[in-house]
Parts: C-alpha cells; sequence; structure tokens
C-alpha cells in the first residue's frame, strides 16, 4: 500500500513516499536479528566443567587427621572423562607437616547434572607432626592430563591446626 504525500514546494510534482510495509519488515528484521543474538549468548559453547571451585574453603585438623576435601575431575559437556590419567596435586605454598594427595576413583559429577561415574579422583589432606596451633592459607595447584592436553587449576584453603592432647 504506497501512498503519497505532496507539500507545497517551489517544484509541484515533488512528493514524499512512505511504504508502510517496507518499514514494518524491517522493525521485524531486526528484532529477530536481536533475538537470534541473545539467544545464542544464553546458549553458549559447549564449555567444560571442572570440579574445584573458586570459593576459599575452610578445615581444621589436628595432628593425625585426614579429610576429604573433594572430588577431582574433568569432564566435556556429555559427561565423559577426559583425563588420560588420575590428576596431579602439588602444595606451591602451606603450613609444614601438612600433605595434600590425589587417590584415585570413581566420582559422581552431580554438580553438573551428570549421573554416571567417572574418572578421576579425591583430594585428600592430611596434618602430621603439628606442635602449635596456627592458622594458614594453603595453595595447591592440581594438574589434569587430559585428550586436550595439559590443564592446570589452582585451589585456596585455609587451615586451622590444632596439637594433638
Amino acid at each position: 500500500m504506497r501512498r503519497t504525500i505532496r507539500f507545497h514546494s517551489t517544484h509541484p510534482t515533488r512528493g514524499i513516499r512512505i511504504n508502510r510495509l517496507r518499514r514494518n519488515a524491517l522493525d521485524f528484521r531486526s528484532k529477530a536479528a536481536l533475538l537470534w543474538l541473545l539467544l545464542l549468548l544464553l546458549v553458549g559453547g559447549g564449555a567444560q566443567a571442572q570440579s574445584i571451585q573458586f570459593t576459599v574453603k575452610e578445615i581444621a585438623l589436628k595432628n593425625g587427621d585426614s579429610t576429604e576435601l573433594g572430588d577431582v575431575f574433568y569432564i566435556n559437556t556429555n559427561c565423559k572423562s577426559m583425563l588420560k590419567s588420575t590428576p596431579e596435586v602439588e602444595i606451591l605454598d602451606g603450613p609444614p607437616g601438612v600433605t595434600a594427595a590425589i587417590n584415585a576413583a570413581k566420582v559422581v559429577p552431580r554438580g553438573y547434572s551428570c549421573a554416571n561415574p567417572v574418572s578421576g579422583g579425591k583430594l585428600v589432606i592430611t596434618a602430621k607432626d603439628v606442635r602449635d596451633y596456627s592458622y594458614t592459607r594453603m595453595v595447591l595447584r592440581i594438574r589434569y592430563k587430559t585428550l586436550d592436553g595439559d590443564r592446570e587449576r589452582s585451589e585456596n584453603i585455609n587451615i586451622a591446626l590444632f596439637p594433638s592432647d
């Protein structure tokens, strides 16, 4: 539907044409493009899930105690393990007499809506030879040997150590 609107000008045959259908089509296209972009941002790519978070954990140990800190695994978006071997842990900073180890185990990554166990391990912290009370931050580096190459993460843990009675 075309409308021609004529204004008084120096040239009597000039006019402005307004095409409403074309303007509405442009509005629809821009809204559709914006919706597509928003959907793309929400869905995102196939990010990989890991078990250790960026939060700082607090634990208390007496001399000779051990605690299981959490599950360690590396999975893809289909809940399949990407590990070639059990992850390794290294203490970068921490109190003397405290050790960290990852024991190989099948773990269930429930936080990522996975129902089946995958290859991984359990992170265990052990305190030995504690003579005095101390409160220290421990920094761990966890190394993953994956199908996509080697990956590393760090974990911060605040530890309160108590001597045995």
